[in-house]
């Protein structure tokens, strides 16, 4: 009896086990099919970037890491059955190149342009999209002509993932005030009119906030003058200097000479000066320097999304030197977003009536909108990061306010 009793119990046991792993062989067929690899038609994107020049280093990391992105989309079924595919261009900023690049993308099949960073050395191959009707994204232009404002009507079909200047002046001028600098010499390099647009958003919201601007300082970088214009912001006594420009070869001139002449104030920018990489090794002179940007790239970023990405490129040998890269995935999720919307078209007029609509759209960056008059990305919350004896830390989240503009 007991020999019977102790058979049947196993027999039992051993249904349960054949039941158990019947389920999990299931489960598990259906998560091998849940995330099938895509293998229909591709959807390519033709992106015509500088991975030479001045614009590479805001270029090359954010379509590296689109492409990243992409890799992890296609693994988990593509968009709607199909796998994202991207062609690569190197325009070297050279206009005809830019140009030449732009067809040669589409005769490959591009159904999407995408361009550099800079709406001005992108207009060949942004007036080539627009001819063609495609849909035209930059991952980070920070201007808000990178649609109808500088292309007319043709524009609607243009959107940059990057902030709009609207936004970057208003963020800078409200880490300013909420710090207690409430006085400010500004300096413009006339380089891009990115800089130029910052630098005048950021005069005008500051001003309605209560600051008060005592000098407004220009050079182009390359003209030689910025060391003059550095011991000018140093003697002007203002709280803090805001400085619009990049990072090389300009940007460690200015600071080491405001810096030699006894001004330890603050030196505050946009993301254009982020990444750490140009800062003198001196401590001393590498200290009190702020920047609001789209990701930190000094291991602390609060999203551990974003930490992560940043590791894979790391381990890739493609180390990421600013923030900015992650508006590559943003420009791609927003890309799909808009396939999803339209149920699987690659249009561009339709892509972009399905953009243009964008509220908040979630993305690796933050959440994203548009709107008939932005085409560039309005109210994104900032990282804001501290320079603080020769070290970039992250400080804190800001968003710019009500002064970013309206979506």
């Amino acid at each position: 009896m007991v020999r019977r009793r102790w058979l049947k119990a196993v027999t039992a046991l051993a249904g349960s086990i054949g039941l158990v792993l019947g389920m999990v062989d299931v489960a598990g067929a259906a998560a091998a099919a849940h995330h099938k690899a895509a293998t229909g038609k591709p959807i390519i994107i033709g992106a015509v970037i500088d991975e030479t020049g001045t614009m590479k280093p805001f270029d090359q990391p954010a379509v590296e890491a689109a492409q990243l992105w992409a890799k992890k989309v296609n693994a988990s079924g593509g968009v709607l059955g199909r796998p994202i595919k991207f062609k690569v261009f190197n325009d070297q900023l050279q206009p005809s190149l830019t140009r030449s690049d732009a067809l040669k993308a589409i005769a490959q099949g591009a159904s999407v342009l995408w361009t550099t960073c800079d709406v001005t050395f992108a207009t060949p191959a942004i007036q080539v999209g627009l001819s063609h009707h495609m849909l035209v994204v930059s991952p980070c232009t920070g201007t808000n002509e990178m649609g109808p404002s500088r292309f007319g009507a043709p524009g609607k079909l243009a959107f940059s993932f990057g902030n709009a200047p609207t936004s970057d002046g208003a963020v800078l001028a409200r880490l300013l005030m909420q710090k207690g600098w409430k006085s400010a010499t500004v300096v413009t390099d006339k380089l891009l009119t990115y800089f130029v647009d910052v630098c005048q958003n950021f005069t005008t919201d500051f001003q309605k906030m209560g600051g008060k601007i005592v000098t407004q300082l220009t050079y182009t970088t390359g003209d030689h003058t910025v060391t003059q214009v550095a011991q000018k912001a140093a003697s002007t006594g203002a709280a803090a200097t805001v400085l619009c420009t990049t990072t090389t070869p300009t940007l460690p001139a200015f600071v080491t000479s405001e810096r030699t002449l006894g001004n330890t104030k603050p030196i505050v920018g946009p993301w254009s000066i982020d990444g750490g990489f140009w800062e003198p090794k001196s401590a001393t002179i590498s200290n009190n320097i702020w920047w609001a940007t789209y990701a930190s790239v000094f291991g602390d970023d609060p999203n551990p999304q974003i930490r992560k990405l940043y590791g894979q490129m790391k381990s890739l040998g493609e180390t990421p030197q600013t923030g900015g890269f992650v508006t590559g995935p943003t420009a791609l999720q927003g890309i799909i977003a808009a396939i999803k919307r339209t149920h699987g078209t690659v249009k561009g007029p339709k892509l972009a009536a399905q953009m243009v609509k964008f509220h908040n759209v979630p993305t690796l960056s933050g959440p994203v909108s548009f709107s008939a008059k932005y085409h560039a990305v309005v109210g994104r919350p900032y990282r804001i990061v501290e320079v603080k004896n020769g070290k970039p830390h992250f400080v804190e989240m800001l968003s710019p306010g009500k002064y970013a503009g309206g979506a």
